[in-house]
């Protein structure tokens, strides 16, 4: 395990390294390396790790790379280790931040890794083919768990992530250049999404998912955001387990008449998490003001006159929008809520649960 991070110096860090690969024994197996380096890696150190992986990869299983370094290197070392059960890899050009855009990494369509179960990838590019479809994990026939991201989509408008053995998936903060995330994944389990929610979510897969986390984010919100959520959603028929953040749960009161909407999903649903998270002042809070003054004011002019001061009083907009938990417990009414944060100084928990109703039939439960 080398963590530049235990190091108190970026010297001290390529010091011990090169002692390490001076004085271990050329004859010594190789099971795990993990070269963690969160920035720009001195090029002669890096060359030196990968001729030295490379060189003893006949029995290495697991395999991590985090630096800011040349990756054509890195992933010509890496396609030489086809023992590999678990790849996780983190590449970014040596000399970028994280204000810049980055230049990603291409994902070779052809890696030979039979054993591999766990792959966790972060700033990747993948390539479509001519049916304008990305499927880059098809050959990874005993895959498990996989993670994506920070990625993008080239010269394809869909990224199928097929598997028949695929059992978790985590989408983080992917790039929004294709349209559809397709999964073709009947073994699926877990299923996690961070980032913003623009491109659909489909697949026969989704019925087998017993556990979700989403995690909405307002960064990049538009009101397609909230009808791809409920969309998403609907299509999760068994799921037994359900953890959203309070800003997820801003975004999908956005929908059109929400609570109006036929909901028949959602019907195995156990235990149901919401995480709040402060809102700040931005696209989503005002988005989430209009609405809020359009029932206002289809109420009465004196209802819109009443809102309207209470903003300028500063008025704080709910953290869990009226109604939505009962609409997405409404087919499993005996589900568990929970309600957790992490940001104490923002909310007063024994207040949030005022939002929800008849608290005690709800079995809510407060985290303090």
């Amino acid at each position: 395990m080398l963590h530049s991070s235990r190091f108190s110096t970026i010297k001290q860090f390529t010091t011990f390294v090169s002692k390490i690969l001076t004085l271990h024994h050329t004859s010594t197996a190789l099971h795990k390396l993990d070269l963690d380096r969160r920035g720009d890696i001195e090029p002669q150190l890096l060359k030196k790790i990968l001729n030295y992986v490379t060189s003893h990869n006949t029995h290495l299983h697991e395999l991590g790379i985090s630096v800011r370094g040349d990756s054509s290197l890195i992933m010509r070392c890496v396609s030489s280790c086809h023992a590999l059960t678990s790849l996780k890899l983190s590449l970014y050009p040596r000399g970028s931040t994280h204000i810049h855009n980055y230049t990603k990494t291409l994902f070779p369509k052809s890696l030979n890794f039979p054993f591999l179960t766990t792959l966790y990838l972060e700033n990747f590019a993948f390539c479509g083919s001519e049916n304008g479809c990305a499927e880059p994990f098809f050959a990874f026939t005993k895959l498990n768990s996989l993670v994506i991201s920070s990625c993008e989509v080239k010269d394809a408008q869909i990224l199928n992530i097929s598997s028949e053995t695929l059992v978790n998936l985590a989408l983080h903060d992917n790039l929004l250049d294709f349209v559809k995330f397709k999964l073709s994944a009947p073994s699926l389990c877990t299923f996690t999404f961070t980032g913003d929610l623009l491109q659909k979510i489909y697949g026969s897969s989704l019925s087998s998912i017993k556990q979700v986390n989403i995690d909405a984010q307002e960064v990049l919100y538009s009101e397609d955001s909230a009808m791809v959520l409920l969309s998403l959603l609907q299509d999760l028929a068994n799921v037994e387990s359900l953890a959203v953040t309070s800003t997820t749960l801003q975004i999908l009161s956005l929908v059109p008449d929400l609570l109006e909407v036929k909901f028949h999903s959602l019907c195995n649903l156990k235990s149901l998490e919401v995480e709040l998270i402060p809102l700040q002042d931005g696209y989503l809070s005002q988005s989430i003001k209009n609405v809020m003054y359009k029932k206002a004011a289809a109420k009465s002019h004196e209802e819109l006159l009443k809102l309207c001061k209470a903003f300028k009083r500063r008025m704080e907009l709910p953290a869990i929008p009226d109604g939505i938990v009962d609409f997405l417990r409404q087919n499993s009414p005996s589900a568990e809520v929970n309600i957790t944060t992490d940001y104490f100084i923002y909310f007063n928990l024994k207040q949030v649960a005022s939002y929800l109703k008849t608290i005690w039939e709800l079995s809510v439960l407060i985290f303090c």
